[in-house]
């Protein structure tokens, strides 16, 4: 078994493999079109918008998405940007999917992008967060 299909089974909280094909439809459905169709996000995603708000991010290798803690991108997804995942009054365009999505489906959406991830960066992903302190 592959390290991002190992990933893939820790982000679904799962025993069995996750439903990739499932999760790439979800993500085709719900998160392309901000994301991109290749995880690749929106053009300069680093720099702020007319007003003021950061365009949506790669979730490929070249994003920040691996950085965080599984727990971390289920809140995001399931809330959007909001505290505790972002400082108060935070302003951003991701809304939150609780109302669409189920806990599965968000599970089987992360479990898709993160079997994109190189080998390198699931590497690098697990080492650090198997160094990050525990809450």
């Amino acid at each position: 078994m592959t390290r991002a299909i190992l990933l893939s089974i820790l982000l679904c909280g799962c025993a069995d493999p996750p439903d990739l094909a499932r999760g790439q439809r979800l993500y085709d459905e719900h998160c392309a079109a901000c994301h991109g169709a290749k995880l690749e996000g929106q053009p300069n995603w680093r720099a702020r918008l007319p007003n003021g708000r950061l365009p949506a991010p790669p979730h490929d290798d070249s994003g920040h998405t691996w950085h965080h803690p599984d727990a971390v991108l289920f809140g995001i997804t399931k809330h959007g940007l909001v505290p505790p995942y972002a400082p108060t009054g935070y302003q951003s365009d991701m809304p939150g999917f609780a109302g669409k999505l189920t806990d599965d489906e968000i599970r089987a959406v992360l479990a898709y992008i993160a079997s994109r991830w190189s080998a390198e960066v699931v590497k690098a992903r697990t080492e650090m967060l198997q160094n990050q302190p525990r809450r």
